[in-house]
């Protein structure tokens, strides 16, 4: 039976959460105060910790903190959950920075905070139980296009394997480049609506004037240029998973439209009369911090608590450092079919100087490097002065290379590519750098065939 320790020096709290723990079947355990939560935890094993910010009429989180850290020090892997009050975000953001798994707030639905529980215990192993291996979770699941074997990635499957049978929206937060789109398709690929395509947004590209048309259609004649139904993402992902990407550079008015479609699965098509329901399952994601956001204003606290029932958060890939050989086998395996050419591989020094760089782009810097270096070394062996090679061609080659003799268009294609790297991929930063809007930037990038404009721009 898993063991949970309830840190709460309300009585009410800790009476309300021991029976709602119990009825669901977990031993549970309450503390008034900090020093009394170390004893507990030094004096047998606990799975889990539900952790109150204030226990006394301070209410600066700086004794809530100070604990999180004592059990962060005492208990690396031990998970814990924060309780903060409506209203007092910034205190879970800094408890999210210092460790901790998840946090929730008081008042608290009993349904949604049990699936918290579940999932969170469910991306740890249980006492005496070192977790479930790769080839485990493989036997159970499809996670195809995923690579690796690190303990933070075995958790986060692990995490994907429990909530894919489920409806609960989920939130997957990570760098850029380090697969949350993988994530949300695994999430898909293993549920119930597996058989339905998923449909994919890039809330970044959809611009304020046409959110509502893209989002929930419009009818024949509701404004200019409308000469046919059209139907909007919601109904196309009817039974299915609706992907939002980059849900962060959301504007905040199309926050209130979003919220309201998301509390009742009810939408209505741009002058339509009548509104109709979809049953959609909404996976978001985004590399920028919502809770942050949240605290400054910039997004809507309603809606990220609408979104992120379950957060699924990617380590970057120089925490897990020892997926980097996978990484690098599984790449160039695929490039070299890709380009047709003879199967590829790295020295042992090279693999070496892969593993102790930074990756600030993640695995889309990785493949990146990989596939330059492979084509510019013209050989199936790559050893490390090809890879420093390579990356000095990469970042000497904007000095040396002027403009002379290249064409406008070709000037373009430098500065947008250049862009993108310096921003890896982030379309409203790089919009924001070349002084275009994001719909202009997409036109460019299909101009240029960098990449396609969703419809409507």
């Amino acid at each position: 039976m898993r063991r949970i320790l309830i840190v709460d020096d309300d009585s009410a709290v800790q009476v309300s959460l021991q029976l709602l723990l119990k009825q669901a079947g977990y031993e549970a355990r309450c503390c008034d105060e900090p020093q009394q939560a170390l004893q507990a935890l030094a004096a047998g094993p606990f799975d889990l910790i539900l952790q109150d910010m204030n226990f006394s009429l301070r209410t600066s989180g700086e004794e809530g903190l100070a604990l999180l850290a004592a059990v962060r020090a005492a208990h690396p892997a031990l998970p814990v959950l924060l309780m903060t009050a409506w209203g007092s975000i910034a205190l879970a953001v800094k408890g999210m920075q210092a460790g901790a798994a998840n946090f929730f707030t008081k008042p608290w639905d009993n349904a949604q905070l049990l699936e918290l529980v579940r999932t969170t215990l469910a991306a740890v192993p249980q006492q005496g139980n070192d977790g479930p291996t790769r080839a485990d979770l493989d036997r159970q699941f499809d996670f195809t296009g995923i690579i690796g074997e690190h303990p933070k990635l075995l958790r986060v499957l692990a995490t994907i394997g429990q909530v894919a049978a489920t409806r609960a929206p989920v939130l997957i937060l990570g760098e850029s480049g380090c697969g949350k789109e993988l994530v949300a398709d695994a999430i898909h690929r293993n549920s119930p609506r597996a058989a339905l395509a998923p449909v994919k947004i890039n809330m970044g590209a959809v611009t304020p004037s046409l959110f509502e048309s893209e989002m929930f259609g419009h009818v024949k004649g509701a404004f200019t240029d409308a000469r046919s139904d059209r139907r909007g993402h919601f109904a196309t992902a009817n039974g299915s998973t609706l992907f939002l990407d980059e849900i962060g550079e959301l504007q905040r008015p199309d926050q209130v439209k979003l919220l309201r479609v998301l509390q009742d699965q009810t939408f209505t098509p741009v002058g339509a009369s009548r509104s109709e329901q979809a049953d959609v399952r909404v996976v978001s994601a985004t590399n920028r911090e919502l809770a942050e956001m949240v605290a400054d204003g910039s997004f809507r606290e309603d809606l990220f608590y609408r979104l992120n029932l379950i957060t699924i958060r990617l380590p970057a890939l120089r925490e897990r450092r020892s997926d980097i050989p996978l990484l690098a086998r599984h790449i160039l395996g695929t490039l070299a079919h890709n380009y047709g050419l003879p199967p590829a591989s790295v020295t042992p020094a090279a693999m070496e100087w892969l593993v102790a760089q930074q990756w600030p782009g993640n695995i889309r810097q990785l493949r990146q490097t990989l596939e330059r270096t492979m084509l510019l070394a013209g050989r199936p062996l790559l050893d490390k002065p090809d890879f420093i090679g390579a990356s000095a061609h990469e970042e000497g080659g904007s000095q040396r290379l002027g403009v002379d003799g290249m064409t406008l268009d070709q000037v373009e294609r430098l500065m947008i590519g250049k862009a993108m790297e310096q921003h890896q991929g982030n379309i409203t930063r790089v919009a924001t750098a070349l002084g275009l809007s994001r719909a202009a930037l997409y036109r460019r990038l299909e101009r240029h065939g960098m990449g396609s404009a969703p419809a409507g721009e």
